[in-house]
Parts: C-alpha cells; structure tokens; sequence
C-alpha cells in the first residue's frame, strides 16, 4: 500500500442514515460492495493491493457493520441503497467516474447503481451475484422464505441464524477451509445484529427487489462476472447475465464455491486487478451523474 494511504474509517451521513466507510489508496475511486451478513472486514485482505492502483471506498450497508439499522425495511431496498451510494461518492468523490467490486447481495446494489449512473460507472465485478428472481412466483416464494428467516433472527438471535446460514448447501465448499478462516467469517457473520440482518433480509433480499434481465442492455461498462466453478448456480447465472450485457465476460475460478475471495483469495485478486487495470476510466471526472 502506497505510504500515507493506509485505511481510514470513518461516519458519513447522507440521506438521514449514517454510513460506516473504510477508505484507503488514491487514484480512480474503487467502490467495495459486501454481501449479506458481511461488512467492510470483508475486503480487509485486499486493501493493500486495491489501494496500490484507486482510492478504495469499502461500505458497511445499511443493518451491517458499524451503519445505521433503520426501523423500517423498506428503507433498505436497492433502489434507496442506490441513492444513498450516491450520494456517498458526490461527498467523497465528487463527479468522478468509479469502478464497482461486488459480491452476493452487494452485486445487487451494483447493477442497481449501475443502471443509476450510467455516466459513472465505468467498470463492474460482480462475484456470485445475481439480477434478481425473473419468475412471479419463485419471486413470491423467496419473499416469505426471506421473511421467515428474518423472524427466526428476531426471535433466536444471530448465534443461532450464523450456525443455520453457514450450514446452507452454498457455502458446502467452506468446510474445507483452514479452521481459522473458518472462525474468523463466523466472527464477521456474528459482529451483526438481528433487528439489522432481519431488516436487510425484508428489504433487500432476492425476492424484494425486482428483477433487471430486461434492463441489462443499457448497461454499457465492461463487467467481470467472476464465479466459484463449484458454484453451478451462480454459474448458470453469470453466463445468463454474460449474454444480456453489452460488454461482459465470464471468469469461472477452479477450486471455490460461492465466495472466490474467501476460498481462492490469490486467484480473486489477480482477476480483480487484471480487469481493472484493462478498464481504467477513460477520464476522472465527468459534468455529473445520470
């Protein structure tokens, strides 16, 4: 990491909330977008690196990490995530163009903030992430499965919900990790509170959010869709999304399952720079967000 450029946490407000942000680096802003029960921790292994190259904003969104936990689910959803994102970056960064790095739930933010600042967003990683449910009722059926799940967080607190989350068939292949890596994920899963991962579930789960197949054509950045190749249903996903979008390419990594960064963090990074570096914005600052 470059001298005078280690990570920097910090409160910002927009919006009425308030944001928990770790910036490190300089250069060309670099927004990293976590998953469902993660946090900025998240990305803590590859900072040094990200930061050699861009000014890294990792975020703690909302009901997670050190950000607010609203009352209301509804304050949650994508398309205010997206806002509030935005205007995190007018503040931090104001009218540059960034680059977008994104796993799970945060790649949904990402095609939303995508399709919201079109002009902005000169490049995507989406890793093991998804446009939403297409199906109607699939769609419905994910809502009440999300909001049961949801209530048996209120009801039997994190402890509980991490044991039941980390045992689900998607992160099967995470049993074959070193003990400590192991440990130190349930530590993350379990620094987050209930009222927040439930409310998080309710408003910006899969099912909530509507689904973007037919938006994915006005998405002119490049977008890497990075994908664990044991992970057959993001897989399946990812060369879905490659065929809808103007400038995508898939890149299925030997060896990991749905978390490419926690089970090949090595060959996580090398994609991540790779692509990056081949997509550097053609310029720092625009006249404003679309």
């Amino acid at each position: 990491m470059k001298r005078g450029f280690g990570p920097q946490s910090q409160s910002i407000v927009v919006r009425g909330v308030t944001y928990h942000v770790v910036a490190a680096g300089a250069g060309s802003p670099l927004l990293l977008l976590h998953g469902f029960t993660g946090s900025t921790s998240t990305w803590t292994t590859f900072l040094p690196a990200f930061a050699e190259h861009h000014r890294v904003i990792a975020v703690d969104l909302l009901g997670h990490g050190g950000s607010d936990i609203p009352q209301h689910p509804t304050r949650y959803g994508v398309e205010e995530t997206a806002k509030d994102l935005l205007a995190l970056l007018d503040h931090l960064a104001p009218s540059q163009r960034f680059a977008v790095l994104s796993y799970s739930m945060g790649g949904r933010v990402a095609l939303h903030l995508a399709l919201k600042a079109r002009e902005r967003v000169h490049a995507i990683v989406l890793e093991g992430a998804s446009p939403g449910i297409a199906d109607a009722q699939e769609r419905k059926a994910r809502v009440q499965s999300d909001s049961d799940l949801a209530a048996y967080i209120e009801q039997e607190g994190v402890e509980k919900f991490v044991d039941r989350w980390q045992s689900l068939p998607l992160f099967a292949t995470q049993s074959a990790l070193p003990e400590s890596i192991r440990q130190q994920l349930r530590r993350q899963r379990l620094a987050n509170s209930p009222r927040g991962l439930a409310n998080s579930l309710r408003g910006m789960g899969a099912g909530a959010m509507q689904p973007l197949h037919h938006q994915l054509h006005k998405i002119a950045a490049p977008v890497l869709l990075l994908v664990g190749e044991l992970d057959q249903n993001y897989r399946r996903l990812a060369l879905e999304m490659e065929s809808l979008l103007p400038q995508a390419q898939v890149a299925i990594v030997p060896g990991a399952g749905h978390a490419v960064h926690v089970e090949q963090p090595t060959q996580f990074e090398t994609h991540v720079l790779a692509f990056l570096g081949a997509t550097a914005a053609p310029s720092s600052c625009i006249g404003g967000s679309s």
